[in-house]
């Protein structure tokens, strides 16, 4: 299935610029997001309690706002909705060690006089260990791009790999831009939305450049933006179809996918559109930016192609005990 038809190239890298500047543009409001704003770090990296809540009708906020506040261990706690207004969740920048194991109960007793009430969750981590599961976010992050490039250098020219980690680091950063803006919790979910993001986009940017290698043996001409256009113009098709269909499929899970799952779909929303749209627009050009030069790869390509035919024939000769 054919959702563009490929009559001639799409001259898509003679606007190269201004894609990239357009990019530019958005990466560096995600950075100033990131360190002014900050993130809304949920409990498992800030550390903390989380109490959910459910009512028979709808949760009367101010009473539970003022009746927490009479014990001082839930004076600063914060109240919202949690997928409907018969739903809330209770957030204290406490943890098991000052609250205790019976703050069930002990939210129970406080909001008695609230409605009828279920407690259907508490979940605790101390701030130690949402420190450590911070750090180690971190690391997975870093090391999942390194191994991206270790992994690519060896796969493709070293110029096609740092191509692919830029516009990874393009994507990343749009992503947890988008979470400094609207101030998603930051959980391990959405962490792990985030290394699914790489994945996506690393896939997208592979099945480009697979074609882009494979159009510089083909085609004759020497001019590498004439190339890419070239391959990227015949993965279009491809490349829409897969991301509308992923796209589809996260938005719905954003929708009825209940509140627990709302930030891990927001976030591979995210990833997808910027995805996609990094694998066409900024990880192709940046080989122009980076130099990459046609010709010089094509005598390459010739010089390995002369060596292997000679390593065959001596192989042959050995065999055939001539040498």
């Amino acid at each position: 299935m054919e959702f563009f038809k490929y009559k001639k190239p799409i001259a898509l890298m003679a606007k190269a610029k201004y894609f990239g500047l357009l990019s530019l543009s958005v990466v560096l409001i995600s950075w100033v997001l990131i360190f002014t704003k900050g993130f809304n770090y949920g409990i498992d990296f800030a550390g903390g309690t989380l109490i959910q809540v459910k009512y028979d009708k709808k949760a009367p906020l101010k009473q539970i706002r003022s009746d927490l506040s009479k014990n001082k261990k839930y004076k600063d706690a914060t109240v919202t909705y949690f997928g409907s207004d018969k739903e809330i969740v209770i957030r204290v920048q406490t943890t098991s060690k000052s609250v205790g194991n019976d703050v069930g109960d002990e939210v129970r007793k406080l909001l008695k006089n609230t409605g009828k009430l279920e407690i259907r969750r508490v979940d605790m981590v101390g701030p130690k260990i949402g420190g450590e599961l911070r750090e180690k976010g971190l690391k997975a992050t870093v090391l999942a791009i390194l191994g991206i490039l270790i992994y690519l250098t060896f796969r493709f020219e070293w110029r096609f790999a740092l191509a692919s980690v830029i516009a990874l680091v393009h994507d990343v950063s749009i992503a947890m831009g988008a979470l400094a803006l609207f101030q998603v919790p930051f959980n391990l979910d959405i962490l792990a939305a985030i290394l699914t993001i790489l994945g996506y986009s690393l896939n997208d940017t592979i099945i480009v450049f697979d074609r882009i290698r494979e159009s510089l043996v083909k085609l004759k001409s020497v001019i590498l933006s004439e190339v890419i256009d070239e391959s990227v113009t015949k993965t279009l098709s491809r490349t829409t179809l897969t991301s509308l269909t992923t796209f589809f499929v996260v938005f719905v899970l954003y929708l009825f996918g209940g509140e627990i799952l709302k930030g891990f779909s927001f976030t591979l929303l995210v990833g997808v559109v910027v995805g996609t749209y990094s694998s066409i627009f900024i990880a192709s050009p940046v080989l122009i930016w980076l130099g990459f030069d046609v010709k010089e790869y094509k005598e390459k390509l010739a010089e390995k192609k002369k060596r292997e035919i000679e390593k065959e024939k001596l192989r042959s000769q050995f065999e055939q005990g001539v040498v």
